[in-house]
């Protein structure tokens, strides 16, 4: 059964009373740089995605108490669906398009996750200095990066110490313990990157907010991943969830949410 012949848990607000949605009434709202549809999408197909994107994304806004320009980074970031993915991947963020694409049949839930890479992404040359073109915040501050002085940089640098370590500032966290054991036992390098690390930690962020969308993001408490400790938490979680609610709060206010 595809996602389109289900439904998926939300206690959202109405975002759009009795409106239908679509994908160009997205990129109004949000405007986004593109919006791309496969040429084997139906009308169908693409209507359902639409008003579950579209609750999605509004849902990650209220969330987050920022505004469209945020969701859209400034309008520089593009959405495919339908198109661009990877065999085998039903989404993926490609920082060399700024390209958030999902699959036709994409699993529910990843919204979150990918927007997150895209935000990791767009940031870095604006938290550190000479960041590379296709590095992510997080990953320049693990190397050291010279950070940009800024208050609200600061409080991006304290989710991501947070996430990547103890408390005491000196040993990585259990998330990274447990995503590095395994790494370890698949004989890869992927749950202990600090872009995956991050984008998961921000997944268990959104999916503890009151607002709960099951097409934006599930599976950080209750899937195999999350029993093998692959998602933060006990009072790691507690604090990531606090830094990035300090973090976003305070970006929100200065892109001047509820004005």
């Amino acid at each position: 059964m595809s996602f389109h012949e289900r439904t998926f848990f939300r206690n959202g607000p109405r975002h759009r009373a009795d409106a239908a949605s679509s994908f160009g009434a997205i990129r109004r709202q949000f405007d986004f740089r593109s919006i791309e549809i496969g040429r084997w999408v139906t009308n169908e197909e693409r209507d359902r995605a639409a008003a579950l994107f579209h609750d999605a994304l509004c849902d990650l806004m209220l969330i987050l108490q920022g505004t469209e320009t945020l969701i859209s980074l400034r309008g520089t970031l593009a959405l495919q669906y339908g198109t661009g993915g990877r065999p085998g991947v039903s989404a993926h963020y490609d920082p060399s398009q700024r390209s958030f694409a999902l699959a036709k049949n994409a699993g529910p839930g990843s919204i979150a996750h990918e927007w997150f890479h895209a935000f990791d992404h767009y940031i870095a040359p604006k938290c550190f200095q000479a960041a590379p073109r296709n590095a992510f915040a997080s990953a320049a501050w693990l190397a050291d990066a010279t950070p940009i002085r800024h208050p609200l940089n600061q409080q991006l640098i304290a989710c991501f110490r947070a996430i990547l370590l103890q408390s005491d500032g000196q040993q990585p966290s259990p998330l990274f313990r447990h995503s590095a054991a395994m790494d370890k036992a698949l004989g890869q390098l992927y749950y202990s990157k600090p872009e995956e690390l991050c984008a998961r930690a921000f997944e268990a962020f959104v999916q503890d907010a009151a607002i709960t969308n099951h097409f934006l993001v599930k599976g950080t408490k209750t899937s195999p991943e999350a029993e093998r400790g692959l998602y933060p938490q006990g009072e790691q979680r507690a604090q990531i969830n606090g830094a990035f609610s300090d973090y976003f709060s305070a970006l929100g206010a200065a892109l001047g949410y509820g004005r």
